[in-house]
This record gives structure tokens, C-alpha cells and sequence, in this order.
């Protein structure tokens, strides 16, 4: 089938629009108020206390997070690392450790151990990422006697917040899975769904995406979209619905979706996730959001036992607390579907 080329309109006077109702308080384009993280830290409040475990705690940039989301009333913290190093990060940064639970083990792989038990254990019911190497974290998550393991693949979901859009929008995968096969995408699809859920999303619409809104058999992407979107329809992957293949500007502009004449699809500029080709795709889209856009984000490693944060050091502070808001909200999500 050959490849459609369409020039797509410019989109300035639609987000304008948008930007208008926003400042208005007037319902969006999907018929409801504009959706944010605001909403989702009115739902933290709705959900039991919630506790972090975090491994190798000595982390300023993560324990300023911590006193945030404590003195915010999301989430208390067990903090497991070298104690003293703890308290002397804690001085400098005026944060009060009387409320906190300390566990003191000055060697960082052991402390991860100790730290990611705590939530195989159902002691903590969210595990976060202090002072150590991604790739030592990660093994201490999927350790086979304390880890995380569900037998499912772990996969990455970032929530945004963007300005112009009535909605948070989830991107999925941006930073874990490489190349997934058609079977990863489906395994990362049934990973988001309930952080949809947890954020008010019901029935989440989801947008495999291409270079292209059309089958094509010499761009694979189009192919794994459209089969996705099938088993989507046969009862394969509920919950959710599933429209590809489908090019960016048609996933999450209405006046793109129009102007293309796109007006029978399932997804007409309104996506809730946009589930990326290959990790190249998903980072490079992330990385130009939230480098070149005014906007609020969270992260969490999901298809564990219970949410993960894996912030980068590079994150704001805004984005670690939103994280682990955004994990607290899963983390009653899916204490109310086990």
C-alpha cells in the first residue's frame, strides 16, 4: 500500500483555543474539565497513607522529594542507607528526620536489598531509586527471593501534563524497553492501563505510533500497529482502546485529524497514550518535551509487585515528587485489583 503524504496544517490557533478554555475553566474538547497533576494529588488525599522505601537514601536531590511528598501528605518514607550520611545530607538540607524510619546498612547493594524487601514484603508500597547505579537498582527489583517480579516485562510510563492539551497524556515505552516485539507492546500496553485507571482514565485510548497513519509493509511499526488494534477489537487486550497505526500529529491534535480528513477513526487528535515504535522514538519525544516545553511530568517503572521510581539525577524536583505522587495513585490501583 503505497505511503500517503499529507502535509500537515500548522496547529497554533487549536492550541490557542485550547489554552483559552484551560484559563477559562470551560470543558475541553473531550467534554470534560482539563485533567492534570493537580487531580492527581486531589486523588493521593483520597488514598490510604502510602510509604516509600528508598534504597541508598544519601541523596540530596531525592530526600528534598521525600519531605515534599511527606509534608504533602503523599507518601511517609523508610529510608535505608548509611545512617549517618543520611542525617548529614538530611542537616543540610533542614529536613527533620524524627518522623522517618531509618534502616542502616552503608553498603549500597545490601541497602537496595533491604530497602526493595520492604515492598516485596508489603511493608512499603512504593520502591525508589536514592544514591545508587540504575543498573544495580534495577537488579535489586528483580532479585528472585526480595525483588518485584510479577512474571510479566517491566516497562516505563511517563505522565505529562502539557500546556494547549486537555489531558494528562501517558508515553510509553521512553526509557527501558529497547525494541519491543509485538508481544512486549502488548505486555506495555496491559502495564499502562491501570496507571490510566489510577490517574480517572477509565477506558484509555491508546495510539501506536508510526511515521504514518496507514499500513505499510515496508515500515514494520505500521504492521505491529495495525495487529495491535485487531486484537484490540477481538477482546485480546481489554480496557483500553487501541487505533494504529497512527502519526503523532493525528494521535493528539483535533484540527490535524480534521484537516486530514481522519474523521472515521477510533482516535481523532484525542489520545490518552502514545505507545512509541522503539525507545529512539519514545526518548527523543520525552527529552524534546520536557526540555523545550513548560510542562509537569512523573515517571514509574511499571509490571512490578508495586510501582517503581527510577528518576534520572537530571530530574527536577517538581518531576520526583510527582513520581511518587503518580506511584501512590497506582499503588492503590492496584491494592484494589489484587
Amino acid at each position: 500500500m503505497p505511503i500517503k503524504t499529507i502535509k500537515s496544517p500548522g496547529t497554533g490557533n487549536e492550541h490557542e483555543k485550547q489554552a483559552k478554555v484551560r484559563r477559562s475553566g470551560k470543558k475541553g474538547s473531550r467534554g470534560k474539565m482539563k485533567q492534570g497533576f493537580d487531580d492527581v494529588m486531589e486523588k493521593v488525599q483520597k488514598c490510604g497513607r502510602k510509604t516509600v522505601a528508598v534504597s541508598v537514601a544519601q541523596d540530596s536531590a531525592v530526600l528534598e522529594a521525600v519531605k515534599e511528598a511527606k509534608a504533602r501528605g503523599i507518601a511517609d518514607a523508610i529510608l535505608v542507607g548509611d545512617e549517618e550520611k543520611i542525617r548529614e545530607v538530611a542537616a543540610s538540607i533542614d529536613m527533620d528526620l524524627s518522623g522517618y524510619e531509618i534502616i542502616h546498612e552503608p553498603d549500597m547493594i545490601a541497602a537496595s536489598l533491604k530497602a526493595v524487601k520492604l515492598a516485596h514484603d508489603g511493608k512499603a508500597d512504593m520502591y525508589m531509586k536514592g544514591l545508587i547505579d540504575t543498573k544495580d537498582f534495577l537488579k535489586s527489583v528483580l532479585d528472585k527471593e526480595v525483588g518485584l517480579r510479577t512474571g510479566k516485562p517491566l516497562s516505563h510510563v511517563c505522565v505529562f501534563e502539557i500546556p494547549g492539551i486537555d489531558r494528562l497524556l501517558f508515553l510509553t515505552d521512553v526509557a527501558f524497553m529497547t525494541y519491543p516485539t509485538l508481544e512486549d507492546k502488548v505486555n506495555i500496553i496491559k502495564n499502562t492501563i491501570p496507571v490510566c485507571n489510577a490517574c480517572g482514565v477509565d477506558m484509555p485510548k491508546i495510539a501506536p505510533l508510526a511515521a504514518v497513519e496507514v499500513v505499510n509493509p515496508k515500515m514494520p511499526a505500521t504492521v505491529e500497529a495495525a495487529e495491535l488494534s485487531k486484537m484490540c477489537e477481538e477482546g485480546q487486550i481489554p480496557g483500553c482502546i487501541i487505533d494504529g497505526p497512527l502519526s503523532l500529529d493525528l494521535a493528539i491534535d483535533p484540527e490535524a485529524a480534521k484537516h486530514k480528513g481522519a474523521t472515521d477513526r477510533k482516535i481523532q487528535g484525542d489520545a490518552d497514550v502514545l505507545l512509541f515504535p522503539d525507545i529512539h522514538a519514545g526518548n527523543l519525544v520525552y527529552k524534546a518535551i520536557v526540555h523545550m516545553v513548560k510542562m509537569r511530568n512523573g515517571c514509574i517503572l511499571t509490571g512490578t509487585k508495586v510501582p517503581v521510581i527510577l528518576t534520572s539525577r537530571s530530574d527536577t524536583f517538581e518531576t520526583k515528587v510527582n513520581s511518587i505522587a503518580l506511584a501512590a495513585v497506582v499503588a492503590e490501583e492496584l491494592k484494589k485489583n489484587s
